[in-house]
């Protein structure tokens, strides 16, 4: 039991540094994030439960939590006649739409760019700079195309899987 408990604390740990250095995230809100995917994906956890994981102040889970739902990152839900909030991590179609927002800015960076670039071409060095852009585009758009069939398929998942609790 111990070792399983030593696994879950190190799963953790991993997902706290990698939430941090994908998301910029603090440590304790990478940690609460990295938490919430390892135990509380059945019910959720209720703040006091949290406090209690993290060993933290209230006010530093307060506001790590406020960040969190802020960044989509987590969402809560509460029961009637409970007035606790029970954390979940965002479904995984959530987070993953915010990688389509960001992929939408980078083809208007790089579209303004190509078109910048046309007008102003002047040499070998720019010319290839524009074929590496627009490479570089293509690939994007790729990229856009599977996550965007990802989505879907978790949708599929989260939907039947609503159905079934």
């Amino acid at each position: 039991m111990a070792t399983i408990q030593k696994e879950r604390e190190e799963l953790i740990e991993m997902f706290g540094i990698h939430f941090e250095l994908l998301y910029n995230l603090p440590p304790l809100g990478s940690r609460i994030l990295g938490l919430l995917i390892v135990d509380g994906c059945k019910t959720g956890l209720t703040f006091e439960e949290i406090v209690e994981k993290m060993a933290a102040s209230k006010s530093s889970i307060s506001t790590n939590l406020n960040l969190l739902l802020k960044m989509d990152k987590i969402n809560y839900y509460t029961v009637s006649g409970d007035r606790k909030k029970y954390f979940k991590p965002s479904p995984f179609s959530e987070r993953l739409s915010n990688y389509i927002k960001i992929l939408d800015f980078e083809k208007k960076i790089i579209d303004k760019l190509i078109t910048y670039r046309e007008q102003t071409i002047s040499c070998k060095e720019e010319q290839c700079n524009m074929e590496n852009v627009k490479a570089y585009k293509a690939h994007v758009c790729e990229v856009e195309e599977l996550l965007i069939k990802t989505i879907e398929k978790f949708k599929e998942i989260e939907i039947n899987n609503s159905k079934n609790n």
